[in-house]
């Protein structure tokens, strides 16, 4: 049975739940802050405690694959329980993969999170465009069929990314632009919202880019990289009721214990009610 659209979805959890995404980030010095080992077992108490505290609560939960792929099979046997458990809960789960590459390998990538028999199917899937939007295509089509939703790297938090990310084009445009308007040409016509979204980096100040793609906007960057809810209204300007600010240190440095991950998730969220309007 296909779900309903993810844009629709998210649209309905950010209104329940409050706009925010929490990242499942288990690198090891939060396993050793945490007073855990950086092992599979410390990865497995770290997961099943932050989505036991969180899943019934936040819009969305992001984990980061690469922390669980780096214990192999056992880490990604964690990274699949975490994901049905959470979903079951009532979270929407982002799968942090930023998976990019062309034809059938850019389509097994697309099976692995997108297709719905899979154990690692997720509401949505960051990717990677810079191979060519047109590389991505099988994502977008996996997604379509499933319900689920593609968040397409743009503008990213790192200052790395400015070389690519800015790099302008024949037409004069950046590159960013041009992979925002391909988002904002597959969200066409979708309404609460499209299921394309753009991720865009919450420390960037002043973008220079038309962000008005008819889709969610992650922003990570907010907490520990140093952007705060009030900086959202200026980055994303009048796009910015689709942005999903995304947290991650800055709520799991209250752990171990569950009740500062629920007190630090919620301050986040009433920050984020308080600095960008509903409407």
């Amino acid at each position: 049975m296909t779900l309903e659209p993810f844009g629709a979805r998210l649209r309905h959890a950010m209104d329940t739940r409050g706009p925010l995404c929490v990242g499942i980030d288990p690198h090891s010095s939060l396993l050793t802050s945490w007073g855990l080992n950086d092992d599979v077992a410390g990865l497995e108490r770290f997961t099943r405690t932050v989505v036991e505290a969180l899943a019934d609560r936040v819009a969305v939960l992001k984990p980061q694959s690469a922390f669980f792929e780096r214990f192999g099979s056992r880490g990604i046997a964690v990274l699949e329980k975490a994901v049905e458990e959470a979903r079951a809960a009532g979270a929407l789960v982002l799968m942090d993969a930023k998976r990019g590459d062309i034809g059938s390998t850019m389509g097994a990538y697309a099976a692995t999170y997108l297709d719905k028999d899979s154990p690692l199917f997720s509401d949505a899937v960051t990717v990677s465009p810079y191979l060519g939007f047109g590389s991505l295509r099988p994502a977008l089509d996996a997604a379509a069929v499933s319900g689920a939703g593609v968040f397409v790297l743009a503008l990213t938090s790192n200052p790395e990314g400015a070389e690519v990310q800015r790099a302008t084009v024949a037409d004069g445009r950046p590159l960013a632009q041009v992979m925002l308007d391909h988002l904002a040409a597959e969200n066409a016509g979708a309404t609460p919202l499209g299921s394309v979204g753009a991720v865009v980096g919450a420390t960037l100040g002043d973008t220079g880019v038309d962000l008005s793609v008819n889709g969610p906007l992650l922003a990570p960057g907010i907490g520990a990289q140093g952007a705060t809810p009030a900086d959202l209204p200026r980055v994303f300007g009048a796009a910015v009721r689709n942005v999903v600010p995304s947290v991650s240190r800055g709520v799991l440095r209250h752990g171990p214990d569950a009740s500062g991950l629920r007190e630090a998730a919620g301050r986040f969220a009433d920050e984020v009610r308080t600095a960008v309007p509903e409407s």
